[in-house]
């Protein structure tokens, strides 16, 4: 089984995407898919989506992404955490 790269992003790459950033872990330890995860700020994204499979952020997207790319503010407010949870499983198997 493949193991997924994914970006967690939010705007300053420190606080938001440390919460989702485990809750990511979480989220493919219980669905028993590999992961690694690299936290950055989303400035860094265009430039880092060649070395990863998926991009999940805290904050809008400013562009276009080469790989799915799933707004996650929902591991923040709480309201709609499942639908983001399904999208993300979703993507990665169709990555592997």
């Amino acid at each position: 089984m493949k193991t997924i790269r994914v970006l967690v992003a939010c705007g300053a790459g420190i606080a938001t995407s440390t919460v989702v950033m485990k809750k990511v872990e979480d989220l493919f330890a219980r669905n028993e898919m590999p992961v690694e995860i690299t936290q950055i700020k989303i400035a860094e994204a265009a430039g880092k989506q060649d070395e990863a499979d998926m991009l999940i952020s805290t904050t809008m997207l400013p562009t276009q992404y080469k790989i799915p790319a799933i707004t996650a503010m929902a591991f923040l407010t709480g309201i709609g955490t499942e639908k983001v949870e399904n999208q993300i499983i979703e993507a990665a198997k169709e990555i592997q």
